[in-house]
């Protein structure tokens, strides 16, 4: 059964906010790229040390003019491996490499693995998806949301290294909605897009379908492209 993208994003809020997690800067390092040029690495984390996220920072962040930002989740199969069943990877070096030519920007990356179920159970959303489910009904049969993760935690990094308004990378319009909540303005969605391959068209396709991702590349679902 289809599942709109509305209901998909009402289904994500009712998951427990990270609300009460906050986190600040506990170490930074310059990080030299082999595609991107120089950026400062500054690792964000609570208290206890327990919840971890990166910020790469390219040039002055002022509050003056908005910075372009890409809030990315983990993947280690696609940004380390090179896995051609998603986008992501892709997509991290396209933002890197934008942020790069703007000379300008953050791209903060949070360890949320598979829309925030973690590595091991992505891996087993992967296989139920080798047996015919699409992403959304693969994590539902694991007894998980279609979205487990809360930007607010990137949010908070973002207005500690003194963004306010905001150029988002992104085809996700929840994470525009999602920082705006959280206090940012976003005064531009910029698309980051990815040509899709036969291994990967029927994930955009869902990602379009039911996570209302604005994708427009991928086709219809059953229509030669």
């Amino acid at each position: 059964m289809a599942i709109d993208a509305a209901a998909l994003m009402n289904e994500r809020r009712k998951i427990p906010a990270a609300g009460a997690i906050q986190v600040r800067r506990k170490a930074e390092t310059v990080l030299p790229t082999r595609h991107a040029g120089r950026f400062r690495l500054a690792v964000y984390s609570d208290d206890l040390e327990t919840t971890l996220c990166i910020a790469l920072i390219k040039g002055e962040i002022s509050a003056e003019r908005p910075a372009l930002v890409r809030l990315h989740s983990q993947c280690l199969t696609g940004d380390v491996f090179g896995s051609a069943r998603c986008d992501c990877g892709e997509q991290l070096e396209i933002a890197m490499d934008l942020i790069d030519q703007a000379g300008n920007g953050v791209l903060v990356y949070m360890f949320d693995e598979g829309r925030g179920i973690g590595l091991l159970n992505k891996i087993r959303a992967y296989a139920l998806q080798d047996q015919g489910h699409d992403t959304v009904e693969a994590n539902h049969a694991l007894g998980f949301a279609a979205d487990m993760r809360d930007y607010r935690i990137g949010a908070q990094i973002l207005s500690d290294l003194g963004v306010q308004e905001v150029r988002l990378l992104t085809n996700n319009p929840d994470k525009v909605q999602a920082l705006g909540e959280y206090g940012l303005t976003v005064t531009m969605r910029v698309p980051i897009e990815v040509s899709p391959r036969n291994s990967n068209r029927a994930y955009l396709q869902t990602k379009r379908a039911k996570f209302g991702h604005l994708l427009s590349l991928v086709g219809d679902p059953g229509k030669k492209t």
